[in-house]
């Protein structure tokens, strides 16, 4: 600790900030509400951002290999940032392959550990462009790091459950929502189409393709009365419905999504969805869009059916509540309120902060 008083945080990521949604929703956005509580904040980053086009490119292994050697020598040097740090923030790994080195220098060291994750990460899981070196991950080092933290921060109760396992000292954390910025904008679209809407990435755009056959049967139905957006793709095309997707930005996240008057968050029900933290859903829902999910992982417990959205496993479930939203604008208009209630006492920036503070006050020894 300074003798100020602060205490320091280091916080250990593969991405730069306001990147990927597991950091910009699980910590980022608590920094400057750390920061007016005493806790300086230090971001170390694995890849820089001219490296993302090599590493999740497809081939151009060699040239892969020599990314990876520069983040290793990155990373030696951050364990000397780490000595002088009170608290090193762990977020999903240090290292994109599979070892654990880092966190257990930090584990020796006089910092305390604390580690964080939003999903399944201890099963294989690799980009399109990895999937040949996938086994260089070695996801089973997950239950390593979760064994040498001080604390651990899950995102849902079926992460939880699993670290459980190896550490007594689990923590519920949720994935929030900055209601100060999610704030619904008073007109959406001109009343004449109903948009369905999608926000992912491209790993996960595998995940709209299980809506396709349902939103065939609902173009067969309303015609031109609906359109569809996706967001997060932007080489995505479905011309038979009318589909081009949307990159990603940023600065204008927000607005992109008010343009929906239906999200819609579907999920296969396997062992990865359930590790998922519903960040769509809540994204949706802080503008007040009435949301349909997949009752998979999370999703269940955040929407209460056919009180702050809806649930649908089912294509034939899929095709009737939608059919319900579109046809009723009060019901659209009550869910979507609802839903942002539901945010705003649960998965907010707000709801959660002083709890945030007060398990980072607990880790530090204060």
């Amino acid at each position: 600790m300074s003798p100020s008083g602060t205490r320091d945080v280091l916080f250990v990521s593969v991405h730069p900030p306001g990147r990927v949604p597991s950091q910009r929703f699980r910590y980022e956005q608590y920094v400057d509400f750390l920061d007016e509580h005493g806790f300086r904040t230090t971001f170390a980053p694995l890849l820089r951002p001219d490296e993302y086009g090599v590493i999740y490119g497809n081939g151009r292994y060699l040239k892969k290999a020599r990314v990876v050697t520069r983040t290793l020598v990155r990373r030696l040097g951050d364990v000397l940032r780490a000595r002088d740090a009170d608290i090193v923030f762990v977020q999903r790994e240090a290292l994109q392959v599979g070892t654990v080195l880092f966190e257990s220098v930090v584990a020796r060291s006089s910092a305390r550990l604390i580690f964080d994750f939003d999903d399944a990460i201890w099963l294989l899981h690799a980009s399109a462009g990895n999937k040949r070196v996938a086994w260089l991950k070695r996801p089973s080092k997950t239950s390593k790091i979760i064994a040498m933290a001080d604390m651990i921060f899950a995102g849902n109760d079926y992460l939880a459950d699993y670290a459980a396992r190896y550490n007594r000292r689990v923590e519920l954390v949720p994935t929030t929502i900055d209601t100060e910025r999610y704030v619904k904008r008073q007109e959406r679209d001109n009343g004449v189409t109903t948009c369905i809407g999608w926000s992912g990435s491209i790993t996960t755009i595998e995940h709209f393709d299980l809506m396709i056959p349902v939103l065939r049967r609902i173009r067969e139905r309303y015609g031109e009365r609906v359109r569809f957006e996706v967001i997060g793709d932007g080489e995505y095309r479905n011309e038979e419905l009318g589909i081009r997707g949307r990159a990603w930005n940023a600065d204008t996240e927000v607005r992109d999504l008010s343009a929906f008057d239906i999200g819609v968050m579907p999920l296969p029900d396997d062992e990865w969805s359930r590790g998922k933290c519903g960040l769509k859903g809540l994204q949706y829902m802080a503008l007040e869009i009435p949301t349909i999910m997949s009752p998979v992982g999370v999703n269940d417990k955040i929407i209460r059916d056919g009180e702050n959205g809806l649930l649908a496993a089912s294509e034939d479930e899929w095709f009737e509540k939608l059919t319900l939203l579109i046809e009723s604008d009060e019901l659209r208009r009550r869910y979507g309120v609802a839903a942002r209630k539901t945010v705003e006492s649960e998965y907010s920036v707000n709801s959660q902060k002083h709890h945030y503070l007060s398990l980072l006050r607990e880790v530090a020894g204060q």
